[in-house]
């Protein structure tokens, strides 16, 4: 199943080509409203999801590079063993790997992750995300509907 690594490295690509469009066109904290709902704003995330630990002192940093590249690590692993009907593990497995790379990426280079997809209800901001954040939450969701699925059919 390591032919699903195209996937992870197209979101790596997405992310990290969409992350320099903005930063190259934005201010830090700049909002272009582009939809109702819906802003591009420009944001450095030191820490991890919602700014988890993002005033801890620049520790975080290595941790979650260090996290991410551990995960997948494992990943890579996990997808040579998978039977070749478990697409939707590998697609799954793939994205997440995708999208926590891309974010190492901006760790190692930046210190922080770069976000700029933001949405809003009146005052109420959803906490700002990236493309490899997107990724890594429909990795997730896919992985979770599929060890549903099995383990009802295995019921």
């Amino acid at each position: 199943m390591l032919k699903w690594l195209w996937l992870s490295a197209l979101v790596i690509a997405l992310d990290q080509v969409g992350k320099y469009l903005i930063s190259s066109s934005m201010q830090l904290h700049e909002s272009i409203e582009i939809a109702p709902l819906f802003n591009l704003t420009l944001l450095h995330n030191t820490g991890a999801a919602f700014s988890f630990l993002s005033g801890a002192g620049g520790w975080q940093r290595w941790f979650f590079t260090v996290i991410a590249l551990g995960v997948s690590a494992v990943i890579v692993l996990w997808l040579k063993r998978p039977p070749a009907a478990d697409k939707w593990q590998a697609a799954a497995l793939s994205l997440i790997m995708g999208g926590a790379l891309g974010n190492v990426i901006d760790r190692v280079r930046f210190g922080y992750v770069v976000d700029f997809l933001d949405f809003y209800y009146r005052q109420w901001h959803w906490p700002a995300f990236n493309i490899a954040d997107s990724a890594i939450t429909v990795g997730v969701a896919i992985l979770v509907l599929v060890t549903l699925r099995g383990s009802k059919h295995h019921a």
